[in-house]
């Protein structure tokens, strides 16, 4: 078995999710849909590499050895302990926004380092989802989220909570965290903060923003009011420029990270 690959390969093979455990067996099945995706979609051929990753941790190089129909088999070529994950801890709580506008939303944030995504029910929210719609939309994020995971090189996918009430969010957060909210009343900068050492809730309202009350409700449970510079940022354009700023701030982009070895 090969112990090492070369870093520069690591951006051009193709990466999967796998919803089961990929255990220690040298040979075994793609789960059908990686199958189907690898095979059918992407034209793999037997001899090429890919890499798996299951959420535990890390990921599995593997070699397809036979293709017959839909049921691919591959051999495990090596397991790398890398991992891409930020330092930081972050929680996004999206109010929900137009349908699109939520799924750029949760995959670029994910692309960004976010480890758990909320999507929230408030007064002005532009999209009000039944509780069959809602579960259908969770499961189309679930593949967003996926998909972002193996585009960015992540190893553990990000929590996704199941759509709720603002206010019911706010009161399952813990009690040790930073919690952020953005907005055009803000009285906050991030330079008056001292690093976090918990999770950092960051609440981003919809597209007419959170009304008067929601945000009287947001500051007495500890919500600190954040404006983002003089401009009215858009809903999505908000969430993502301040996981960014946090992540230049105390995260990923603090400094540049030296490539793990595979």
């Amino acid at each position: 078995m090969r112990t090492s690959f070369d870093l520069t390969m690591h951006m051009t093979i193709p990466r999967f999710h796998c919803d089961t455990p990929l255990g220690q067996a040298v040979a075994f099945g793609l789960p059908e849909a990686v199958a189907h995706h690898a095979v059918r979609v992407l034209r793999l051929k037997v001899g090429d590499d890919l890499v798996l990753f299951d959420g535990t941790g890390g990921e599995h190089w593997v070699r397809i050895d036979r293709i017959a129909g839909s049921a691919v088999t591959v051999s495990r070529q090596a397991f790398s302990a890398r991992e891409a994950e930020s330092p930081l801890d972050l929680w996004l709580g999206q109010v929900l926004c137009a349908n699109e506008k939520m799924d750029w939303v949760f995959q670029k944030a994910v692309e960004l380092g976010v480890t758990r995504c909320s999507p929230l029910q408030a007064e002005r929210s532009v999209v009000r989802l039944s509780q069959e719609r809602a579960q259908r939309k969770e499961g189309h994020w679930h593949g967003v989220i996926r998909a972002a995971c193996e585009q960015s090189g992540r190893n553990r996918v990000p929590l996704l909570d199941p759509v709720q009430p603002m206010a019911q969010w706010i009161a399952s957060l813990p009690e040790k965290s930073l919690r952020l909210m953005l907005s055009p009343r803000g009285d906050t900068s991030l330079s008056q903060l001292a690093i976090p050492t918990g999770p950092i809730a960051l609440l981003v309202g919809p597209e007419g923003g959170l009304t008067a009350g929601e945000e009287a409700l947001a500051r007495a449970a500890g919500f600190l009011g954040l404006r983002l510079g003089p401009r009215i940022l858009r809903t999505e354009t908000a969430a993502l420029a301040l996981v960014a700023t946090l992540q230049g701030r105390w995260g990923d982009f603090v400094e540049a990270l030296v490539p793990q070895p595979l």
